[in-house]
C-alpha cells in the first residue's frame, strides 16, 4: 500500500465510512449457486440476517435448505453449536423479488458470468437499496470497471472475488474499479476480515491476481508436452515432487475443468489484447473441442472412468553414482546439492569457476539456464530442474541431447538417485519444467507489482492461499535471484523470439539490485 492509499484508508477509518459492516445489518446475496451459497454461509456464519435472491422461481428456497444442511453437517463434525446454527437459519431469509433488499447494507451478486446481465441486475438494485449499500460482484473473469460503468453511483461498486468453496477457503481479492472510492474499498476489505477471510487488494486488472500470475503454471507446462518434452503424468509429478506444488497442472486442469480454465487463459489473453505471455494453448483447445473436459466428462488429460489406470510418471531404473564429482564455483539455487552429496558419501572437489558439477567422465551437470545440450558440441551437457527445496524433494528431471554419452546421462541419474531422489529423464526442452515454471512465474508476478496491481505482500500472499503454491512468486523469485531469472528468461527469450519469455524491466532492475548494479 502506497502513503497515499494509507492515508486515505486512515481518513476513512477514523470517520467510519471504512469500517466493517456490522453483524447487525443485512446482508444479501444475489445468485443462488455454488458460489452465492456458500458467501451467503460465510455471511450467516459471520452473524448477519443473509436474503437470498436467484431470478429463477424457487431456486431462493432450494438453495436455503442446502445451506441449512451443510449447517447440520458443521454441527455433526462440531465446527458449531447447535444453538449458533439454529440462530443462523433464522437469519437466512429467501426473497422473492428484489424490492425485499432494500434495507442491505452490502449486496453481493454471484450470477450469470455476462456482462449485460450483470449491469442490468446493478442498475435496478441501485433503484432499490439506500446510497449508503454497498455493491459488490463475484465475478473471476469481467471487469469491475465495465459493470460498474452502468450505475449512477460507481464510486460504491467493488469487486468480492471469492474462491471455492467459499466457505472453506480464506482469500478474498477485494477489487477497485477505475470509480472506486477508497472508502468503499476500504470497507468491504473490513468487512471480508471481519467474516474471518484474508483479504487482499488489487486495482481491476485482468484476472485480478491469482488468476492473472497463475497462467504461466499451466502455459508452461503445456508449452513442455507441445514440444514432446514429457508427457502430463510426468510433468506433474516434476512439479509436483520437485516443485513442490500441491497438485501437477494437467491434474487440476481437469478438477477445474478443460474448459473452464481454458476460457480463463482466453480471457485474459484476449484482455491484454493477444500478449504473448499469456496466449493459450492449441493442445488444451483440442481437449476442450474433443470434449474431453476432466473429471466431470470421465476424460480429461487423465482417465477418470471406472477401472482406468493412471498413468505413472516416467522414472528412470538404477544407475552407479559417481564415486567423486568437482563442483566448480557457485551452484546458485542449487548449491544446497553440495551438502546433499556430501552426506551420501560422494567425494566432493570444489574448484573456482564455471557454476556446474563436473562428472568423472568430462561431462558437465548444469542447473537448467534457458540453453539445450544439443547447443554444445565439444562438451556434454546434462542439465538438472530447480526444485523448490533439494533437501526434500523426491524427484528430479535431468535432460540430455542426442550427442551426450549414455555415460554422462547414467552419472547423472545415478548422482540424484544415491541422495535419495527419482529421476525422470525428459527432452532436451530449454528451461525444463520447474525452472522456466518458476522464472515466469515471479516475472508476471514483477510486472504486475510494478503496473500496480497489488502490493508485493498481497500478490504473495493471495498466490499461496489462492492457489496453494509453495511460496509467494515474488518471494520465490528474491530467494533464486532476480538475476538468475532474469539470465534464464532471456536466453528463453534468445531461442522462443516471440516476446513471451523476455523478461519484465521490473525482473529486470531486481536483478541489477540484488548485485547492488545501480548507477
Amino acid at each position: 500500500m502506497t502513503a497515499t492509499d494509507a492515508a486515505a484508508e486512515a481518513a476513512a477509518q477514523a470517520d467510519g465510512a471504512g469500517a466493517a459492516i456490522g453483524p447487525d445489518r443485512t446482508v444479501a446475496v444475489v445468485g443462488t449457486g455454488t458460489m452465492g451459497q456458500g458467501i451467503a454461509q460465510v455471511a450467516l456464519v459471520a452473524g448477519h440476517r443473509v436474503r437470498l435472491y436467484d431470478a429463477v422461481p424457487g431456486r431462493a428456497e432450494k438453495a436455503a435448505e442446502a445451506i441449512g444442511g451443510r449447517l447440520d453437517r458443521l454441527v455433526q463434525k462440531g465446527r458449531l453449536e447447535a444453538v449458533a446454527r439454529d440462530a443462523a437459519r433464522e437469519r437466512l431469509l429467501p426473497a422473492a423479488d428484489l424490492a425485499e433488499l432494500a434495507d442491505s447494507a452490502l449486496v453481493v451478486e454471484a450470477v450469470l458470468e455476462r456482462l449485460d446481465v450483470k449491469q442490468e441486475l446493478f442498475t435496478a438494485l441501485e433503484k432499490t437499496v439506500a446510497e449508503d449499500c454497498l455493491l459488490a460482484t463475484n465475478t473471476s473473469s469481467l471487469s469491475v470497471t465495465a459493470i460498474a460503468g452502468a450505475l449512477r453511483l460507481p464510486g460504491r461498486f467493488v469487486g468480492l472475488h471469492f474462491f471455492n468453496p467459499a466457505p472453506l477457503l480464506p482469500l478474498v481479492e477485494v477489487v477497485s474499479g477505475f470509480a472506486t472510492d477508497q472508502a468503499a474499498a476500504t470497507r468491504a476489505y473490513a468487512t471480508a476480515k471481519a467474516w474471518g477471510k484474508t483479504p487482499v487488494r488489487c486495482s481491476d486488472t485482468p484476472g485480478f491476481i491469482v488468476n492473472r500470475v497463475a497462467r504461466p503454471f499451466y502455459a508452461e507446462a503445456l508449452r513442455v508436452y507441445e514440444e514432446r518434452g514429457a508427457d502430463p503424468a510426468t510433468i506433474d509429478a516434476v512439479l509436483r515432487e520437485s516443485g513442490g506444488f500441491r497438485m501437477g497442472p494437467f491434474e487440476l486442469t481437469d478438477l477445474i475443468g478443460q474448459d473452464v480454465n481454458e476460457a480463463v487463459t482466453r480471457s485474459v489473453w484476449e484482455s491484454f489484447f493477444h500478449d504473448p505471455k499469456f496466449m493459450p494453448s492449441l493442445a488444451q483447445r483440442r481437449l476442450v473441442e474433443s470434449g474431453r473436459l476432466g473429471r466431470k466428462t470421465g476424460q480429461g488429460w487423465f482417465s477418470y472412468e471406472e477401472g482406468a489406470e493412471r498413468p505413472v510418471p516416467h522414472t528412470a531404473p538404477s544407475a552407479e553414482a559417481p564415486e567423486a564429482i568437482t563442483v566448480r564455483g557457485d551452484l546458485g539455487p542449487a548449491e544446497e546439492l553440495v551438502e546433499l552429496f556430501e552426506e551420501a558419501g560422494i567425494k566432493v572437489r570444489r574448484k573456482r569457476g564455471g557454476g556446474y558439477i563436473g562428472l568423472p567422465g568430462g561431462g558437465r551437470l548444469c542447473l537448467a539456464d534457458g540453453e539445450t545440450s544439443c547447443e554444445f558440441y565439444e562438451q556434454e551437457i546434462v542439465y538438472f530442474d530447480l526444485a523448490f527445496d533439494y533437501a526434500k524433494a523426491t524427484r528430479i528431471a535431468v535432460s540430455a541431447s542426442a550427442t551426450t554419452s549414455p555415460e554422462s546421462l547414467q552419472q547423472a541419474v545415478g548422482l540424484f538417485q544415491a541422495i535419495g531422489k527419482q529421476v525422470s529423464v525428459i527432452g532436451d526442452i530449454p528451461g525444463m519444467i520447474v525452472a522456466r515454471t518458476v522464472a515466469m512465474l515471479a516475472d508476471v508476478a514483477a510486472d504486475a507489482v510494478d503496473r500496480g496491481v497489488a502490493s508485493a505482500e498481497d500478490v504473495d500472499t493471495a498466490m499461496r492461499l489462492g492457489v496453494n503454491y509453495p511460496a509467494g512468486p515474488l518471494e520465490w523469485g528474491a530467494e533464486v535471484g532476480f538475476q538468475w531469472i532474469s539470465d534464464l528468461l532471456g536466453s528463453l527469450h534468445e531461442r522462443y523470439p516471440t516476446g513471451r519469455y523476455a523478461p519484465a524491466l521490473g525482473t529486470v532492475r531486481r536483478g541489477y539490485e540484488e548485485n547492488g548494479d545501480i548507477r
